[in-house]
């Protein structure tokens, strides 16, 4: 009888809030599903990062006809036909390679002098965004060739820019900053054309066939981004856990024999005077590793800004010591793709806002002047 009304009691007395909803989701967990589609909704229906596709168009585009046009008066040396690599031995290496290149397909001088300045055209057009959907093509095919024109002198900021351009082939780099979202914006504003009215059919037709296509577009282009920040992530921790394994890494000295390489001294007095600080260089040299190994962990948390920052300077300074520019201004418009949309629509906005400021001081410094007094004039003299 004791039994049973402890029993009743038990079944009367209200459990806390939450109390079953808490076993509930600890035997079944209830919100994996939740975010399963929040994902699948992020993937399919809303591009990510444009505004950071963009910044890696530009940048990526602009390193290449920077780097065309410092080469241009050693292009013949380096990618032509007088060069010591021979048309005909990349065409041989290409053969156990699989490697392919649009410069290898004449000898001709003039044929060479064609390609040089398409692929100038290309890689500006590519960075203003002028049809960049083909463009990103073109200029893929463009980096491509003189990069296996001229493997043998590669490095890695050679192959990053390579790996690049191929992902960015993907993506919808050309949504924002571009001359291609000028063209939308104004065809949007002034498009007063008249249509003619569809039936039912062809407009449930043509609705099916666009949202399919955004689909494909959204799906790509997420992809291309997360595969390129995954490149990024990989690259900074295989190198900090490569650097690991190096005596000179671990006791700080790595820096002084780079320092006092020949090869990467591009102002001997600069890497002298750098050089003389001891303790300065074995700090950067565990602060570098300590960035590198660290970085693909920082990613999800506010301390990735300072990172990035820091990641910044590290860069520079390989670009002014070292002598390595290109390799820097590839990892720096890398590291690009981790800073959220609203950071670029910021620096817009305060861009506008210099803009604004300049336009309203040059007018009232017009109006001014205007509308200053005359100053006294001299009487007449005798």
């Amino acid at each position: 009888m004791q039994q049973a009304e402890q029993t009743s009691a038990a079944a009367t007395t209200p459990s806390p809030p939450g109390y079953g909803t808490e076993q509930a989701s600890a035997g079944t967990p209830r919100h994996l599903p939740a975010r399963l589609a929040t994902l699948l909704t992020l993937l399919l229906e809303q591009p990510i990062s444009l505004y950071a596709a963009a910044v890696l168009r530009i940048g990526y585009g602009f390193l290449y006809f920077t780097f065309l046009l410092r080469e241009f008066p050693h292009r013949d040396e380096i990618w032509g036909p007088g060069s010591p690599w021979t048309p005909a031995l990349a065409r041989q290496l290409f053969d156990q390679t699989g490697w392919a290149s649009i410069l290898t397909l004449s000898d001709s001088r003039a044929y060479f002098e064609v390609c040089y300045t398409a692929a100038l055209a290309t890689s500006a057009l590519f960075m203003l965004g002028w049809r960049t959907r083909a463009m990103s093509v073109l200029f893929a095919v463009v980096v491509t060739s003189f990069h296996a024109r001229a493997i043998f002198m590669t490095d890695g900021g050679d192959n990053l820019i390579l790996l690049m351009t191929l992902y960015l082939v993907f993506t919808a780099c050309g949504r924002c900053w571009s001359l291609d979202a000028r063209r939308t914006r104004l065809r949007a504003s002034t498009d007063k054309a008249v249509r003619l009215p569809l039936d039912q059919t062809s407009s449930e037709l043509r609705r099916h066939l666009r949202d399919a296509r955004l689909t494909v577009i959204t799906v790509l282009h997420n992809c291309g981004m997360l595969v390129i920040a995954a490149q990024v992530c990989f690259l900074y921790g295989s190198a900090g856990l490569y650097k690991v394994q190096g005596a000179t890494w671990g006791n700080g000295t790595a820096l002084h024999y780079a320092l006092n390489l020949d090869l990467f001294q591009p102002w001997p007095e600069l890497s002298r005077v750098a050089d003389e600080h001891d303790v300065l260089i074995a700090i950067v040299c565990y602060l570098t590793v300590l960035l590198q190994v660290a970085f693909p962990f920082v990613l999800f948390g506010r301390l990735k800004y300072p990172i990035l920052t820091m990641l910044l300077g590290m860069h520079l300074g390989i670009a002014v010591f070292l002598g390595l520019p290109l390799f820097s201004g590839a990892m720096i418009a890398a590291d690009a793709v981790f800073l959220p949309d609203r950071f670029y629509r910021y620096l817009g906005q305060l861009w506008g806002r210099v803009l604004s400021c300049a336009d309203i001081r040059q007018v009232r410094a017009s109006t001014s002047a205007e509308t200053a007094p005359v100053p006294p004039q001299a009487g007449p003299t005798g």
